[in-house]
C-alpha cells in the first residue's frame, strides 16, 4: 500500500523458543498485538526522518497523520505548505508494544511544526535589472517606483502606472511613467463609451501630430522635467512567497533608493595623482591600490591616457530624464587663423586676444541619475558678442636643420672673404652671426655631443654629430652647457654665445660639415629662421 511517503515492510521471524515467554507477557502488557506469521503486525513510523512511535497498521499511521495535519492547519485563507514524508516499516512479531494514537499525533504535530514552511502569501516579484524584490501589493510597487522618481521629480509631476507587457506571452506587468496631464487624458479616453471614428478620427490624429512652427520666446518655454523613465527593464509577476520574504514598503524604498558600489574605468588626465584619484572617488589610497594590482605604491608612475579601476556609488534602479534648463553663460568665439606663407609652420603669433562673450540659452539636458549625459541648445540669445582670437601661423614646412639663434644677422658668410685679421683664414668654413654675448645657442638638429670645451682659435666650442654624416659646430662661445657623449634634441639650448678664441668681436661661428667637408649651412636652414 502506498499513499504519502513510502512504506517499508520487513519480515522478522522470532525463534520458536520465545513463544512461551511471549505468550506469558501478552496478557499483562497493554497495547500488545498478535497476528499470524504471514502478515506484518507491528509498524515503526517515521515522519520526515524522525521516529514518532509504533502502530499496528499502515492505515493507523496514515490516520494519525491526517489528525496531526488537521490540528496544525490554519483556519484563514492563507496557503500552508508542510513537508510531510511518512515512512512505515512493518515487522511480523509475536509480541510488541504500540503507542497510543494521541501520543503519535502529538509527536507528529511537533515534527510538522519544525518542518512547516512559512505562510505563503500572494505578492508580486519585481525584477529590476539584476535586482529582485518581493512586494505585498501593486499599490506598494507603485509607491516604491514613485519614491525612486521623486528624487528627481520632487513635485510629483509624473505618475507611475502598471500595465501589461504586450511583448511577453506570460502575464507580466511593467511600469508606465506618465505626466499628470497624460494620465488624466488616458483616463478620459478610457471613459469614452463611443470613440471617435471615420474621417473625424483621421483629422483628429492629423492635428495632434502636427505642431505649428511658431517662434517661441524665452518666457514661453516650460522649464523643468520634460521626460522621465527608468533605465533598467522592470518586470512584475504575481507570486506566492513566505511572509518573511516579502519586503515592507519602507524597507523596500530604503533599499532600492540606496547606493551600491560598482566598478568602472577611469582614464588618467594630466595632473592626476593616485591619491587625488582615490579621494575624488571616495576611496582610500590602499583601497585604490587593492583593486589595481598593477600599481605597486602610491608613487607608482601614471601617465595621461592610462586607465585604472575605480568604484562609484550608483543606485540599484537608475532614472533617465530630460530637463529643460535656462542659463546665462560665457562663451568663446571660434579662433581665426591667418596663414603666412613666408613663415615656417613652427612659427605662430597671436594677432588678437580672445574676449569671452555672454549669452542666455534654453537647453534640453539629458541626465542619468545625477550625471549629465548630453545637452542640446534649443534657443539662444547673445547678450554680448565674443571677440575671437586671431592667430597668424606659418605654412612653410620647416627645414631639416634650424637656425641656432633667434636674433642677430650674418656678418660674414660662407666661402671666400677678406681676412679679418692675420690669424684668420681667407676661406670661411662657416657663417658668423653677430649677436650679443650670452645669447642662447640652440642645437640645429638632434644628435650626440662629440666636442665640448676649448679648441684653439675656435675658443669654446660645441660639436654635434647628426645622422647621415652631418655635423654642426658652434664656436667662440662664452659658456658651454653640454658635455661630450650627451644626447640633445633639436632646439635644446647647448651654450651661450661669446667672443672667445680668434674673434674680432661678439658673434657665433656656426659651421656645418657633411662627411667631414664644410658646407654652407644656409642651404639647410635659411637665414634667421628658428
Amino acid at each position: 500500500m502506498r499513499k504519502r511517503g513510502f512504506q517499508k515492510i520487513k519480515l522478522n521471524f522470532a525463534a520458536v523458543s520465545l513463544l512461551v515467554w511471549a505468550g506469558s507477557l501478552i496478557f499483562f502488557v497493554p497495547n500488545f498485538r498478535y497476528s499470524p506469521e504471514d502478515s506484518s503486525n507491528y509498524f515503526r513510523v517515521r515522519l520526515n526522518g524522525e521516529d514518532v512511535g509504533a502502530v499496528g497498521s499502515v492505515e493507523d499511521a496514515e490516520a494519525d497523520l491526517r489528525r496531526a495535519r488537521r490540528r496544525i492547519a490554519r483556519t484563514d485563507d492563507e496557503m500552508l505548505f508542510i513537508d510531510a514524508r511518512l515512512e512505515v516499516e512493518g515487522q511480523n512479531v509475536f509480541w510488541g508494544k504500540t503507542d497510543w494514537d494521541s501520543k503519535i499525533v502529538n509527536n507528529m504535530v511537533q515534527v510538522l511544526s519544525r518542518h512547516e514552511e512559512r505562510t505563503m502569501e500572494r505578492c508580486y516579484t519585481v525584477k529590476m535589472g539584476e535586482y529582485t524584490i518581493n512586494m505585498k501589493s501593486r499599490e506598494d510597487i507603485i509607491e516604491l517606483l514613485t519614491a525612486v522618481l521623486e528624487k528627481y521629480d520632487s513635485k510629483r509631476e509624473y505618475v507611475v502606472d502598471l500595465v501589461p507587457d504586450t511583448s511577453r506571452e506570460i502575464s507580466v506587468l511593467t511600469p508606465e511613467v506618465l505626466s499628470t496631464s497624460e494620465k488624466e487624458e488616458k483616463l478620459e479616453k478610457a471613459g469614452n463609451a463611443l470613440p471617435i471614428a471615420g474621417i473625424e478620427a483621421e483629422l483628429s490624429d492629423l492635428f495632434d501630430a502636427v505642431t505649428p512652427e511658431v517662434g517661441k520666446d524665452f518666457e514661453d518655454y516650460e522649464l523643468g522635467i520634460q521626460t522621465i523613465n527608468f533605465d533598467e527593464n522592470i518586470e512584475i509577476v504575481e507570486a506566492y512567497m513566505p511572509a518573511n520574504r516579502i519586503t515592507a514598503l519602507d524597507d523596500a524604498i530604503a533599499d532600492v533608493t540606496g547606493d551600491v558600489a560598482t566598478s568602472t574605468t577611469y582614464e588618467v588626465k594630466s595632473g592626476d595623482t593616485i591619491s587625488g584619484i582615490a579621494s575624488s572617488h571616495g576611496l582610500s589610497v590602499d583601497q585604490l591600490l587593492e583593486i589595481n594590482p598593477s600599481l605597486d605604491t602610491e608613487n607608482a608612475l601614471i601617465l595621461p591616457g592610462d586607465t585604472m579601476t575605480v568604484t562609484v556609488a550608483s543606485p540599484k534602479l537608475s532614472v533617465d530624464y530630460t530637463m529643460q534648463e535656462y542659463s546665462e553663460e560665457q562663451y568663446t568665439a571660434e579662433t581665426i587663423y591667418k596663414d603666412n606663407d613666408s613663415w615656417y609652420t613652427t612659427k605662430k603669433a597671436t594677432v588678437q586676444k580672445a574676449v569671452p562673450g555672454t549669452r542666455r540659452i534654453i537647453a534640453d539636458v539629458k541626465y542619468q541619475n545625477d550625471t549629465e549625459i548630453s545637452r542640446e541648445i534649443i534657443k539662444e540669445e547673445t547678450l554680448r558678442e565674443a571677440v575671437p582670437e586671431i592667430i597668424e601661423r606659418g605654412t612653410k614646412s620647416p627645414p631639416t636643420f634650424i637656425w641656432p639663434v633667434t636674433s642677430g644677422y650674418v656678418s660674414s658668410g660662407f666661402g671666400r672673404r677678406n681676412r679679418p685679421n692675420a690669424r684668420a683664414s681667407s676661406y670661411h668654413k662657416g657663417n658668423d652671426i653677430a649677436v650679443r654675448v650670452g645669447t642662447s645657442v640652440h642645437a640645429s638638429q638632434g644628435g650626440t655631443v662629440t666636442q665640448a670645451g676649448w679648441l684653439g682659435n675656435y675658443g669654446n666650442v660645441v660639436f654635434i654629430d647628426h645622422a647621415n654624416g652631418y655635423q654642426t659646430r658652434y664656436a667662440h662661445l662664452s659658456k658651454v652647457l653640454v658635455h661630450v657623449g650627451q644626447s640633445v634634441n633639436q632646439g635644446d639650448v647647448i651654450a651661450k654665445s661669446g667672443n672667445t678664441g680668434n674673434s674680432t668681436g661678439p658673434h657665433l661661428h656656426f659651421e656645418m660639415r657633411v662627411n667631414g667637408q664644410p658646407t654652407d649651412a644656409l642651404k639647410y636652414t635659411g637665414p634667421g629662421q628658428y
